[in-house]
């Protein structure tokens, strides 16, 4: 039996601009351009009535009305899909199965409307999908929700992993600096104990941590905590350079 697409334009809207607007387009983006429009569809499979989905509180969204006559909608055309090998009774059996599965109050006008239902009826009855364009803008839509979604839960991933790095560098630096007063660095290791030693190297890390595209960043998402360390660390590198001996001016400036 022959499987038929019939094609709205959807001007169920209560103004008649609205509707007016909603068929120019349809004209402009399916007609000249083939990129698609604003359709409802519904699939006529043995005999006169054609099946589709809506919205309703409660019950199943299947419903059925005479081949392109919908009244909520404007006839636009047929689309024969193709021809199924299914008999009539087999038909009826998935259509029972659609009923259960499609509630009316599941309807989404992107991502489960009644071109989403028609598809998975054609699939059932074993004929091609619908036409790309009859339902390209709710496609288009759904890929850009997606795609919203993904960034703002990769910029939330990104700046987990940026303020734990920068925690990481932070507990690093406590730790060199606060084992600088102690005898127990090995000998390989032993001018890493020296506060000559960890003012230069202390210095190097602010200076690349202070760059404007890596500096800016951290310090937006965590308050910059090397800096918080280079500031309360100052007063403590000054003490060491005291003790050891060495206080001039220039060593504490290069700090």
């Amino acid at each position: 039996m022959e499987v038929i697409l019939h094609v709205y334009d959807v001007t169920n809207s209560d103004s008649d601009k609205t509707n007016s607007t909603i068929v120019q387009i349809n004209k402009i983006f399916k007609d000249r351009i083939g990129l698609g429009g604003i359709f409802h569809s519904a699939v006529q499979v043995y005999g006169e009535d054609e099946w589709s989905f809506g919205f309703c509180e409660q019950g199943s969204g299947v419903f059925s009305c005479p081949s392109g006559r919908n009244p909520m909608y404007t006839y636009r055309e047929p689309i024969v899909l193709g021809r199924t090998n299914f008999p009539i009774f087999k038909v009826n059996q998935i259509l029972r199965e659609l009923s259960r599965e499609w509630a009316g109050s599941s309807y989404e006008l992107l991502s489960k409307n009644c071109n989403h239902f028609c598809d998975d009826f054609c699939e059932r009855l074993g004929v091609p999908k619908l036409p790309g364009w009859v339902n390209r803008f709710a496609n288009a839509g759904d890929t850009a929700i997606e795609i919203a979604e993904n960034t703002v839960f990769r910029l939330r991933q990104a700046k987990t992993e940026i303020v734990s790095a920068s925690k990481v560098a932070y507990r690093f630096l406590v730790g060199v600096t606060s084992g600088s007063g102690g005898g127990n660095d090995s000998p390989g290791n032993s001018n890493r104990g020296s506060p000559r030693f960890q003012a230069t190297w202390f210095k190097n890390i602010i200076n690349a941590g202070d760059k404007p595209s890596i500096g800016s960043e951290i310090e937006s998402l965590d308050n910059n905590p090397l800096q918080k360390h280079h500031q309360q660390n100052s007063a403590l590198t000054m003490r060491q350079l005291s003790r050891s001996g060495k206080t001039k001016e220039t060593e504490f400036t290069r700090v």
